[in-house]
């Protein structure tokens, strides 16, 4: 597997995942969501956004006091005072961020693209000014002018800022587009590392970080189980996972708390976690039809990409409409009760009959009624 320990993922649960409509995280779950993601080996976390005010100002000193080995960031407009809030938190990182699309400079900011690249300048030069290390954010770059985020990322080189990031704000890229534009601004200005900034609108969100990371991003944004603004963002744990088993890309991440770090996130935004949430749902390595629970009892592989203990989860034979002889028999043994192949062809009708009955899969309780009850049919047999 390919190493790639450049790679490093800019976690914003607690600043883009919090914006979510309807989501507010408290101070204490702030901190033990930052804490969670330091443990399991996020090398940066978006904290947060101190002009909001003195209580999330409060909140992102008690993040800085933590002494987390984590990089902390925020989120800042370019503008010094808003800067100079981050600074006055205690914060080393900042993203300073200015709309770049034609349309959002004309039509939100009812300015220009020199207006644009003037406060770039002010406010990249502040920071510098301060010893802080800068990422640029070009929100709506996705649709702005390829040639006019050139310039951006000279003035950025030419000021020192470590690195621009590409924000797909609406969410409307592919990751074959992505992947062209990411490669095209690298060649064009190498020297400015590009971070990649996802949003799921079409639900490309996970395919467009990972082909902005091919295409030689070395940073990713992400949040916990995509939480963020309207569809949400990249999911860290579909970004790392996806990096690691479908690219051979390995970023150091320690996977195996993420269903504890979803749950918790989960908990704390009051967004229930969906069972069949890509890499972390409780019922993604749930196998029902005959078939698939067959192969997978005889090897994981055979219907499995990854190990589910690499996520802290762990493997379901479900029993249901769709279950056959062999899913059955290990279901069985499970609760204790040793049935021939022969037996279990017996229950099957029953069993099938009862879950299309349920409308849903079969609890421990009924199977095990469902055995006694047809105790008299298995002696006969």
């Amino acid at each position: 597997m390919l190493n790639t320990e450049n790679i490093i993922i800019d976690d914003t649960t607690l600043r883009d995942g919090e914006q979510t409509a309807g989501v507010v995280f408290s101070r204490r779950e702030k901190l033990a969501i930052a804490r969670l993601l330091d443990l399991v080996g996020v090398q940066e976390i978006e904290c947060g956004i101190p002009a909001m005010g003195a209580d999330e100002q409060d909140s992102i000193r008690a993040l800085v006091e933590l002494g987390l080995s984590a990089r902390l960031i925020t989120w800042n407009r370019a503008l010094i005072p808003e800067i100079q809030a981050s600074i006055d938190c205690g914060i080393q990182a900042v993203d300073i961020s200015l709309s770049v699309s034609d349309q959002m400079i004309s039509r939100k900011l009812k300015k220009d693209r020199n207006a644009v690249k003037e406060q770039l300048k002010l406010a990249l030069g502040f920071a510098k000014q301060h010893d802080l290390y800068v990422s640029v954010g070009g929100e709506d770059a996705s649709r702005a002018d390829l040639g006019f985020l050139v310039e951006l990322l000279q003035i950025t080189r030419e000021l020192g800022g470590e690195r621009f990031r590409f924000c797909d704000t609406l969410g409307i890229m592919d990751p074959f587009s992505m992947y062209d534009k990411v490669v095209w601004l690298r060649a064009a200005v190498p020297e400015v590392e590009i971070e990649v900034h996802t949003h799921n609108d079409l639900g490309m969100a996970t395919a467009n970080a990972i082909a902005g990371i091919r295409a030689g991003a070395r940073f990713v944004n992400t949040t916990v189980n995509g939480l963020g603004e309207r569809a949400g963002n990249a999911a860290l744990e579909e970004v790392v996972m996806g990096l690691k088993h479908a690219c051979g890309i390995e970023t150091g991440i320690d996977t195996h708390r993420f269903r504890e770090l979803s749950l918790m996130v989960a908990k704390a935004s009051r967004r229930e976690l969906p069972s069949w949430k890509a890499v972390v749902g409780e019922r993604v390595f749930a196998h029902e039809s005959g078939l698939h629970a067959d192969g997978v009892l005889k090897d994981p592989h055979n219907y499995e990409g990854f190990d589910p203990a690499e996520v802290g989860l762990v493997r379901q034979i479900v029993v249901g409409k769709h279950s056959g002889a062999s899913g059955l028999i290990d279901r069985y043994r499970s609760l204790g009760i040793v049935l021939s192949r022969d037996d279990a062809g017996l229950l099957l009708p029953v069993v099938r009959l009862e879950a299309l009955r349920r409308k849903r899969d079969l609890k421990d309780r009924e199977l095990v009624n469902i055995y006694l009850n047809g105790a008299e049919l298995l002696k006969a047999a």
